[in-house]
């Protein structure tokens, strides 16, 4: 299981790519791994207000259909349209593969996630 160290990650399996005030966010290895073949993405609403832990979109596998959550609050300013023809992409390649991207307005809502060592341990306890 692939667990990049330098992204951040919410016990509902998300990742996030913090840079400039923006909140990156996909889903990760694990997520993907445990949905199966993923064959539907629901992409949320540019303009969309979030707070952190709402739900932002679905993943909709072969298995299960799996809401994606926002592990930050804010606006959303951008989505991968790309998945919407090739949602498969999150399978293949989750760290390449931003769902949503969150203008942000502060960074706390960083201090709820866990780093990469803890997420490795939180999904050891998973399985």
């Amino acid at each position: 299981m692939d667990i990049p160290a330098n992204l951040y990650y919410s016990k509902e399996h998300e990742w996030v790519r913090f840079e400039n005030g923006k909140a990156f966010v996909g889903i990760t290895d694990f997520a993907q791994h445990h949905l199966g073949d993923i064959v539907f993405v629901e992409l949320p609403e540019i303009g969309t207000e979030l707070n952190a832990m709402d739900e932002a979109g679905v993943v909709e596998s072969v298995k299960a259909v799996s809401p994606v959550y926002s592990p930050v609050s804010g606006k959303i300013i951008d989505v991968n349209t790309e998945l919407e023809s090739a949602p498969e992409r999150l399978n293949s390649a989750p760290y390449d593969n931003v769902i949503f991207t969150v203008a942000i307005e502060n960074d706390t809502d960083k201090n709820q996630l866990m780093d990469a060592v803890a997420y490795t341990a939180f999904c050891e306890n998973e399985n």
